[in-house]
């Protein structure tokens, strides 16, 4: 019998940046990054799911305690990326562009040495409603 189950945490953050590139002209970061150039920034109300994939422990009957998980979230990403400008604010992105795809791998990458190593994880950012990026892919 296959118990492996899939739990899923959903999160919310609100978060500034700005779009950019040092290394290109103001005109082709304007016509790459349009108006998320803005040097001024501007902010996003993200949606965060985490999914964690294991099998179900026998005595307790989780894949993972959601308490737990809720925990690590808020530890881990929450508390270091709500209401902040992730260009000023958080030392990942000091030197890398906080795209949706950068943020959801740094997500990624700040959750992974948390977790039980036996469990698969998967992070889904919504930067709007109808723009989300999932990884890994």
């Amino acid at each position: 019998m296959n118990n492996r189950v899939a739990i899923c945490r959903k999160e919310h953050f609100n978060a500034a940046h700005r779009l950019h590139n040092p290394l290109w002209s103001d005109e082709k970061n304007k016509e790459v990054f349009g108006l998320c150039n803005n040097k001024n920034y501007h902010g996003h109300n993200y949606e965060l799911i985490v999914k964690v994939t294991g099998s179900i422990e026998p005595g307790s009957g989780f894949v993972i305690d959601i308490k737990t998980l809720s925990d690590l979230i808020k530890t881990a990403i929450l508390d270091r990326f709500d209401h902040k400008n992730l260009n000023l604010d958080v030392t990942e992105f000091e030197h890398l562009n906080p795209t949706a795809e950068n943020i959801a791998v740094v997500i990624y990458n700040l959750l992974r040495p948390v977790l039980n190593s036996s469990l698969e994880l998967k992070v889904t950012l919504y930067e709007t409603e109808r723009n989300f990026v999932e990884y890994p892919a």
